[in-house]
């Protein structure tokens, strides 16, 4: 991901983006920021499974939250147990 480099192209980023994603038989929308749509990417990407797939095992677990802060949540979660693998490998 390119780091923003001028004052709007930050402001742009930190925007929410809305987008469709199909869990469970049905579309729903989350709105993320460009960062955490990256991330989730990512995140899909090194599990080698689909957007779509994980949104919905983040779904699955998010018990009252709503979906888009659930996603955030667990992507903030992931950080950490990656952060703390690499600590300890370290």
């Amino acid at each position: 991901m390119t780091k923003p480099d001028r004052p709007d192209d930050k402001a742009a980023s930190a925007r929410p983006v809305k987008r469709s994603v199909e869990i469970a038989g049905h579309k729903t929308s989350i709105s993320l920021e460009a960062a955490f749509w990256e991330a989730l990417r990512e995140a899909a990407e090194r599990e080698r499974t689909s957007l779509a797939a994980l949104v919905q095992r983040i779904d699955q677990s998010r018990g009252n939250a709503g979906l888009s802060s659930a996603v955030r949540v667990w992507l903030l979660d992931e950080l950490r147990r990656r952060a703390t693998v690499n600590f300890q490998s370290g």
